[in-house]
């Protein structure tokens, strides 16, 4: 699990089979409290980050693994502070401060193992990766909310004209406000081109009828599931994913409709509020 030089890269789909991606070391020092987290087994926590990463080779997947950022405890969720699209990397900017200090070195670490810069979020724009997903090769859905602004939507629509891609707004509900963690991909998870997982008393109607009009069934994920990050799975190719153990409705109802589901202990990444897909930055994406 150390960086490679083959320059591999380019994403335009959310259950394309994964082939490589890069996972950040967590860092057990910093404010945890201070990040949003309560308060982790440091051993725990590095061991469960590791055995991750191992589910994720034994699936035919190239793991890249990043040195941690000391005193970032949210550094781990790489999918954040930069997305990578079918160009490179786009270098995004968090409305959350005590983030702010983690994309440009992970823009950096990418570029160190091939991934080029493809543009860049600057001045007022913000916007989270949590808020993005692909819903085909040429459509990127972006959440719009407290972690995604408009200023963020303009400028990545920009950016991904540049690569003949579109991006279309979805906008997200108040839930428990600004002080709370609500990304689009909070309430959706795809798992295959036709299925997804989501949580729909927090889905907008929006991303529900656009759903529905390309086919895709969804799994409901119930409530106290959702608390526990059900409706974060990490497809790694059409049909098989990823997700926390102990979520045993939901991976019931994923293996009923005929996914390979992988679990890992998550306890200690999960005080984080983050599951597989936030610990991992897919880089390439294909076949």
């Amino acid at each position: 699990m150390t960086p490679t030089a083959s320059g591999a890269f380019g994403v335009r789909s959310m259950t394309a089979p994964l082939r490589r991606v890069a996972m950040r070391i967590p860092s057990t020092d910093g404010d945890f409290g201070g990040a949003g987290w309560r308060p982790p087994d440091p051993k725990l926590l590095i061991w469960q980050h590791e055995r991750l990463a191992t589910v994720l080779e034994s699936l035919g997947v190239e793991v890249v693994l990043l040195p941690p950022l000391a005193g970032l405890p949210d550094a781990c969720f790489v999918y954040d502070p930069v997305m990578v699209t079918g160009a490179g990397a786009v270098v995004l900017r968090s409305a959350k401060r005590v983030r702010e200090a983690e994309a440009e070195p992970l823009a950096a670490d990418l570029e160190a193992i091939g991934v080029p810069v493809a543009g860049r979020l600057t001045g007022t724009a913000r916007a989270d990766g949590g808020d993005m997903l692909w819903l085909d090769e040429g459509t990127l859905l972006v959440g719009r909310g407290y972690r995604t602004n408009a200023e963020a939507h303009r400028q990545l629509a920009a950016i991904l004209a540049r690569e003949d891609a579109t991006l279309e707004r979805c906008d997200l509900p108040h839930d428990r406000g600004p002080a709370h963690l609500l990304h689009l991909m909070s309430v959706v998870s795809p798992v295959a081109p036709d299925l997804a997982v989501v949580f729909e008393p927090l889905a907008p109607v929006p991303l529900l009828e656009e759903l529905r009009a390309r086919e895709v069934r969804w799994i409901p994920v119930d409530a106290d599931e959702y608390g526990s990050l059900a409706c974060n799975v990490l497809a790694v190719r059409p049909g098989v994913a990823i997700m926390a153990d102990g979520l045993s409705r939901t991976r019931q109802a994923l293996e009923v409709a005929g996914c390979e589901v992988h679990v890992y202990q998550a306890s200690e990444l999960s005080k984080g509020d983050g599951g597989p897909t936030c610990l991992t930055r897919p880089i390439l994406r294909s076949g």
